[in-house]
C-alpha cells in the first residue's frame, strides 16, 4: 500500500471514477439529502410565482489562455450552460477572482474583457463578486469562480428516470473539441489548423426547443469526463442503456486525428458548448431542425439510442463489434476548465 488512496489525487479532479466516487463517498453522504439529491447541474429551488435554478463553479484550466478562448469566456459559458441544461433561462452571475502576484495586467485584462463579452452575448448580468491575491507559486496565475441564478422554463420537467427504451440521444455538435484544444496548448503542439475549443453558451439551443419540453427527458453538456461520463450518468441504475455507432461520432477532423495520433479516446474529452439530450423518438426530427437553424447547433446529429441493455453505454464499432463505454477511471485530461 502506497498511501494514495487516503489522499486527494489529480486524478479526483479528472471527471472520471475518481470523482464521482469522492463525491458519492464524502459529499453526498453529508449533503445529498435536500436539492443536492441526484447531483443536477444546478439545483431547482422554490420562489414566490417561480422556481429558479441555482448553480456554482470554479474554473482552474491550464493554460488560462487556449485556441478558441479563455478562462474568462469559459467561466461564463460554463455557468449559462449548467443552467440551461438544468432547464432553466439564465439571469444573474457572480464573478470571483483569486490572482497570483506576478500575473500579467494586461493578461487579466484580456480574460475580463472576454467574460463581459461573453456575459453580453448570453444577456446575463455580473451582479456580484469576489477579488482575492494570494503570493506568488499559490495560484497558478488565475482562478475564477461563478455562481449563477436563472428561471426555470416550466415546460421542462427532466430527470433519468423519464428516459425509456426507443428514445433518442442527440448532441448539438461535434464532441471532444476543447478538451483536445487545452491538452495541444498545454503541451505546446504546434498543429496547422489544429483543435480549436468549441466553449460556447447552449442557451439558445434550450430555448430553441422550449415549445417541445413535454418531449425532452433529459439534458447534460458533457464537461469533465466527456460523452462518456454524461452516457453513464443517465442509465446509470437505471433499466435502459445506450446504443452508440463509431461512424456517427461527430468529431471535426483535426481533434479526431490528435486523438488517434494520442490514443485518446474522444468520448473521454471535454465539450464546453454541446448540449446532450435525450427525447421522445417523435421529436427527434423537430429538434434536430431547430438545432441545426442555429449557427451554435449546425453540427446537430443523432449520437444514439437508448436500448435495453440495463445500465450500459456499448459503442459499435466500424469493425461491426461491440464494445463497453466506460467513465475514465484515472487521469486522462485534469484541469481543462
Amino acid at each position: 500500500m502506497n498511501g494514495t488512496e487516503h489522499v486527494i489525487q489529480l486524478a479526483h479532479g479528472g471527471g472520471g471514477r475518481l470523482t464521482r466516487d469522492l463525491i458519492a463517498r464524502e459529499i453526498v453522504t453529508r449533503f445529498g439529502d435536500g436539492p443536492l439529491r441526484g447531483l443536477p447541474d444546478g439545483a431547482t429551488l422554490p420562489s414566490p410565482g417561480e422556481r429558479l435554478i441555482f448553480t456554482t463553479d470554479s474554473f482552474v484550466v491550464q493554460p488560462l489562455e487556449f485556441p478558441g478562448g479563455n478562462i474568462g469566456d469559459l467561466a461564463v459559458h460554463g455557468t449559462v450552460n449548467d443552467l440551461s441544461v438544468c432547464g432553466g433561462e439564465p439571469t444573474w452571475l457572480s464573478l470571483a477572482l483569486i490572482i497570483e502576484e506576478g500575473l500579467p495586467l494586461a493578461t487579466l485584462g484580456r480574460i475580463l474583457d472576454s467574460v463581459r463579452a461573453a456575459a453580453d452575448a448570453c444577456g446575463v448580468t455580473v451582479a456580484t463578486g469576489d477579488t482575492k491575491v494570494v503570493a506568488r507559486g499559490q495560484g497558478d496565475g488565475l482562478y475564477v469562480n461563478t455562481a449563477g441564478i436563472g428561471r426555470a422554463l416550466p415546460e421542462f420537467s427532466l430527470g433519468p428516470d423519464r428516459i425509456r427504451e426507443g428514445d433518442c440521444v442527440l448532441v448539438s455538435g461535434p464532441l471532444a473539441d476543447h478538451g483536445m484544444a487545452v491538452l495541444a496548448a498545454r503541451q505546446n503542439m504546434d498543429f496547422v489548423n489544429g483543435p480549436r475549443s468549441d466553449t460556447a453558451p447552449v442557451h439558445r439551443l434550450v430555448l430553441a426547443v422550449r415549445e417541445m419540453g413535454a418531449s425532452v427527458r433529459f439534458m447534460r453538456d458533457p464537461t469533465r469526463g466527456g460523452a462518456a461520463a454524461v452516457l453513464n450518468e443517465m442509465v446509470e441504475g437505471s433499466g435502459v442503456g445506450i446504443l452508440l455507432k463509431e461512424r456517427e461520432l461527430p468529431l471535426s477532423p483535426n481533434t479526431r486525428a490528435v486523438a488517434e495520433m494520442l490514443g485518446i479516446d474522444p468520448l473521454h474529452v471535454a465539450s464546453e458548448g454541446r448540449v446532450i439530450l435525450i427525447c421522445a423518438p417523435e421529436a427527434e426530427a423537430g429538434i434536430l431542425a431547430r438545432w441545426r437553424a442555429l449557427p451554435e447547433g449546425a453540427g446537430a446529429v443523432r449520437l444514439g439510442v437508448v436500448s435495453r441493455d440495463k445500465g450500459r453505454v456499448v459503442l459499435e464499432t466500424l469493425a461491426g463489434g461491440r464494445r463497453l463505454v466506460d467513465v475514465p477511471r484515472g487521469e486522462l485530461l485534469p484541469r481543462i476548465c
